[in-house]
């Protein structure tokens, strides 16, 4: 694919756009232009005193690099690609180091350049960010898809996409400014932590709306904003008590990327940058009778032709990813990662990258992406898996996921499928390290969405969103479900990615304000609204214990306590309502009489029975000596 921006246009547009760039100049007219560093800066007080900077320009792998004043860094090594084009070099920070610029010299052929390179103040509490855990709800939502703040950017000279609505799998224009628009829905909602799918650069042909394809793993795409306006983005989602949680994909980018090109090295991409796909062999790298060729068809096939696998045992490369990721999060103020096609990129990779961020930042969250049922599959990645070293922190729960899509969607069986399926999901937890950790989620922008793969039933919709917001899990959901969203039952990127309605000038139905939504929809949204606001306060909810007993007669019954404060949480599928017998969850009632429907607010009387309605998903906040109804 061809490059559409010159490096030296790239350099210009990045400082226009507020990028910390390393400074340049020349040491004498007319010489040629100097060469970029990546990572464009850094900070003093890292743990790591460790940073290795790629300087990228014509010929730069031919030059001496020398550094004017040793007293903040010290150069340890210089090493050189296979390109002529790059050239690595290896810093010491010193611990005792003060903000200001390194001034590096590159001597080449009786020509010199000189970087300004910036050493920054970190922001005060940096390294003890809080990542999220249990008292979080997380929204998924893609950026291009979610609302246009700014039509300017709809068309950005250079990019072959622009805006156009018309197109079900090209770019419609949404972008930063729509988000920080709405940020007052995104809190009012009740959510606290946002993960918009990626907003680097995808300098792509066709499909550069969602991101997944990069260009520019230290740029915004300009078509969404600029890295100042993300920042913007992250600061303005803090101050209504949200966080941002990054989409990083390390294990692929973009073949519009100039590394494909003019790789560093001759084994930057890997296969030698020949496409093989993937097969997707999950199990294969964990497998202990699995063939060598399937474990590295895993981890080094690729994709799609258009997605380049990266070969993340390229050391180099390796510390480039690293650094790439420390430099976003430091950066943009992040409270968290989530890890596209996780487990794909090679795993010594994996177990290093994730321990030097967390080493950086020991209450950071990064949740990995394994789309596998298997749960033993997903446990892995959390539980460690080479050489004693920590596991990532938090995991999609694809294996969880799967089941409340499936249970929902059957016909109630006691024996075997049904709410007897999320019963036995449960035992899975014996296989996780933190099964709190886990983010358990109702879809995301790779799956049919759940009104719809629930038949349009809203009872059963209310029933899956009750039990992610009180099981022992992080939950996460995803844009437009709270206004009953509809697609496909099987896979259709385009139909599942749909416009948020309201989010374009002139949509006659807007879902942030409520104008044109159908009383369902309406009802829908209401009713989620109150529920995750009052997951907010609910301290049973996030830290409490989970007790739950065997589905019978269509109902499902547990309960969650942390002492302060106990639920029972009553989900029905009957058509009918009925009388619940109480003397069976004795254990968890603690002799509760009575209890006060959480998200109503009506007093419930606890007798001998319980009067449950039909499709019932009921939270109720039982009474206790210390905590009245």
């Amino acid at each position: 694919m061809k490059r559409l921006l010159s490096w030296r246009s790239l350099a210009a547009a990045a400082l226009a756009a507020g990028l910390w760039m390393a400074s340049i100049t020349a040491s004498a007219a007319g010489k040629p232009a100097a060469p970029m560093a990546y990572p464009p800066n850094w900070w003093v007080g890292m743990r790591d005193a460790r940073l290795q900077l790629m300087a990228q320009g014509a010929g730069i792998g031919a030059a001496e690099a020398t550094l004017d004043d040793t007293s903040r860094a010290k150069i340890v090594k210089l090493t050189r690609g296979d390109s002529p084009n790059y050239l690595f070099i290896d810093l010491r920070i010193a611990a005792d180091a003060t903000p200001g610029d390194l001034v590096f010299r590159f001597a080449r052929s009786g020509v010199e350049h000189v970087i300004r390179y910036p050493l920054l103040a970190r922001a005060p509490g940096s390294a003890d960010r809080r990542g999220f855990d249990t008292r979080d709800v997380i929204l998924n939502l893609m950026p291009d898809r979610f609302a246009n703040g700014d039509p300017r950017n709809d068309r950005v000279a250079g990019y072959v996409e622009a805006a156009d609505r018309s197109k079900p799998g090209g770019r419609h224009g949404g972008d930063l400014r729509g988000m920080t628009q709405h940020l007052d829905h995104i809190a009012g909602m009740g959510y606290t932590m946002v993960w918009p799918t990626p907003l680097i650069e995808n300098a792509q042909f066709n499909d550069s709306y969602h991101g997944y394809a990069a260009t520019d793993l230290y740029r915004i795409d300009p078509r969404f904003g600029s890295n100042v306006e993300y920042r913007e983005f992250v600061a303005a989602a803090r101050s209504k008590g949200i966080g941002v949680i990054q989409d990083v994909v390390p294990n692929h980018i973009g073949d519009g990327h100039p590394w494909l090109k003019d790789p560093p090295t001759a084994d930057w991409i890997t296969l030698g940058g020949r496409f093989e796909p993937t097969r997707h062999g999950r199990t294969a790298v964990a497998d202990p009778y699995a063939a060598q060729t399937d474990r590295d068809n895993f981890t080094q096939g690729w994709f799609v032709a258009a997605m380049p696998d990266l070969n993340q045992q390229q050391p180099l490369l390796a510390t480039y990813l690293t650094q790439n990721t420390i430099w976003w999060i430091e950066y943009a103020g992040l409270s968290g990662l989530r890890v596209d096609t996780f487990g794909y990129s090679d795993n010594a990779f994996l177990a290093e990258w994730t321990q030097r961020i967390r080493s950086e930042y020991p209450k950071f969250s990064m949740v990995g992406e394994e789309w596998s049922a298997n749960a033993s599959v997903v446990a892995r990645w959390q539980n460690g898996w080479i050489d004693g070293k920590p596991g990532m922190p938090n995991m999609m729960d694809f294996p969880l996921s799967e089941t409340l899509r499936t249970a929902l969607s059957e016909p109630e069986n006691d024996y075997a499928g049904g709410l007897r399926r999320l019963y036995e999901a449960m035992v899975n937890d014996r296989l996780y390290t933190a099964p709190t950790a886990l983010v358990a989620f109702e879809g995301n922008h790779d799956m049919p969405r759940l009104y719809s793969v629930l038949g349009d039933n809203l009872h059963s919709y209310r029933i899956a969103l009750a039990y992610l917001a009180t099981i022992p899990r992080i939950p996460q959901l995803y844009y437009g479900t709270e206004v009953l969203m509809t697609s496909p039952t099987t896979r259709d990127d385009a139909a599942s990615r749909r416009d948020f309605p309201g989010g374009w000038p002139g949509d006659r139905i807007n879902a942030f304000t409520g104008a044109g939504l159908t009383p369902l929809q309406t009802e829908a949204q209401t009713w989620l609204r109150t529920l995750l606001n009052w997951r907010k306060t609910a301290t049973a909810v996030h830290r409490g214990r989970f007790l739950h007993y065997l589905p019978h007669d269509g109902v499902y019954v547990y309960f969650r306590d942390d002492g302060a404060q106990r639920l029972m949480i009553v989900l029905s599928r009957n058509d009918a309502a009925a009388e619940l017998q109480l003397e069976r969850f004795a254990e968890g009632l603690k002799g509760a009489t009575a209890a006060r429907d959480a998200l109503t607010g009506a007093s419930v009387e606890i007798g001998a029975t319980l009067a449950v309605p039909a499709h019932a998903a009921l939270i109720l906040e039982l009474c206790t000596p210390s905590r009245a109804c």
